[in-house]
């Protein structure tokens, strides 16, 4: 008898919370850039840009590292 594919809960959980991850860095990144661009009169505020530019990028691996996770916890044989 041949198993039906079912989605694969645990590995879907991991995917959503990649993707929670992903959303907090959406809002932190460009508001630490927004708010390093406004000011830009003290040392400290290039630190923040580029610390706002990592979050950033960090965001973009997360959300394509969560929607690749759910996909395979939908898709993919074990």
């Amino acid at each position: 008898m041949e198993k039906t594919k079912r989605t694969d809960k645990e590995m879907l959980v991991k995917g959503l919370q990649y993707m929670g991850g992903a959303l907090a860095c959406m809002f932190s990144g460009p508001t630490l850039a927004y708010i390093s661009q406004t000011k830009l009169k003290s040392p400290i505020d290039s630190i923040v840009l580029i610390l706002a530019i990592i979050i950033c990028v960090t965001a973009i691996f997360l959300a394509f590292k969560g929607i690749n996770t759910i996909l395979d916890s939908m898709f993919k044989k074990k």
